[in-house]
């Protein structure tokens, strides 16, 4: 078992598949000689050369059109999008034409592509730098969106994604390249789209998150474990597909719930989550779905600014307090 970050998993993943698959290329901003913005990229150009591993002109709308046509045609491209606040320019691209090609032309081709880009606040870029907003995307029939917390899943979920016959949109928030966790040396494992995973079992509340805050959702579990509290963390992984499943057996189990996450709270998928369990799992609940996300506001520079806006270990153990205190059934 090795520890390596978050970064490196993805590197190496994307490494093994280039390795595995003389279709699978690499395009985008600055990933050949530059090496990528985080360095995912880094030694391919090297390896691979020009013809796998395409450095683009600054135009998103562009090369991403570039690369459905690449996917129709057999290829298997990666794309890299400098930040996800760029998939803006090529929304028309990922949404019109990646997304409903399959369908549009009744199964005749299919666009086997992958949009790897992170997004995220934290790192003191600006509103239109530290956006989340994979909930446009996750709204769209035809893509598929996944969103790993670990190393092991980001390694796991972009196996998957790389080898899926569908557009797969693969979020990697900023917050977690940094991150390091247990990845099984010569793991071939590949993870199912659309499945999420419990990834600490509890009894008195579910905290469902994704992404960076998922991550965060377990340090909180593992804080109020302390003090008798027995939280049971769901990592949803996967946006669309989603899981309601997972998350309302879990919820079925504890009979409260709390969602975080790292985007704005109204129209969210926090909101989407909540009302599953309202669907599914309605009677078991003791108190109301709550739900924890980031302030309503463009994201702003100043860093105090920045880290009062965003989501926390403090502001989600206040929510699973006052939610267990409100049906007397808090420990500590």
């Amino acid at each position: 078992m090795s520890v390596i970050t978050y970064r490196q998993a993805l590197r190496d993943t994307l490494r093994a598949e280039m390795l595995r698959d003389e279709n699978v290329f690499v395009m985008g901003e600055e990933i050949g000689v530059f090496e990528g913005s985080y360095k995912i990229t880094e030694g391919l150009l090297k390896e691979f050369g020009e013809k796998r591993v395409r450095d683009t002109p600054i135009a998103e709308e562009g090369f991403v059109g570039a690369a459905v046509g690449a996917a129709m045609l057999g290829l298997r491209p990666v794309v890299e999008l400098m930040t996800i606040n760029f998939s803006l320019i090529a929304i028309d691209q990922i949404v019109n034409h990646a997304a409903k090609i399959y369908g549009m032309f009744g199964g005749q081709t299919s666009v086997p592509m992958v949009i790897r880009t992170p997004g995220g606040g934290g790192q003191q870029l600006g509103a239109t730098h530290s956006q989340n907003i994979e909930l446009y995307y996750s709204f769209v029939p035809g893509l598929k969106v996944v969103a790993p917390s670990s190393p092991a899943d980001a390694a796991a979920l972009f196996r998957a994604a790389v080898r899926d016959d569908d557009p797969v949109l693969f979020l990697e928030n900023l917050g977690l390249y940094n991150t390091k966790g247990e990845v099984p040396e010569g793991d071939e494992s590949v993870a199912e789209i659309g499945r999420a995973k419990v990834t600490r079992e509890g009894t008195d509340i579910t905290l469902i998150g994704y992404s960076r805050m998922a991550m965060v959702a377990g340090q909180v579990a593992e804080q109020l474990a302390e003090q008798g509290i027995s939280v049971e963390v769901v990592d949803l992984r996967s946006l669309r597909p989603l899981d309601r499943e997972t998350v309302v057996e879990s919820v079925r189990k504890t009979s409260c719930a709390v969602i975080c996450e790292d985007d704005w709270l109204t129209y969210g998928i926090g909101a989407e989550i909540a009302a599953s369990i309202q669907e599914g799992a309605f009677d078991y609940l003791d108190a109301p779905v709550r739900r924890v996300a980031m302030a309503e506001v463009p994201m702003p520079y100043a860093k105090p600014l920045e880290t009062a806006a965003l989501p926390s270990v403090e502001s989600i153990t206040t929510a699973v307090k006052e939610t267990l205190d409100a049906v007397g059934r808090r420990v500590g």
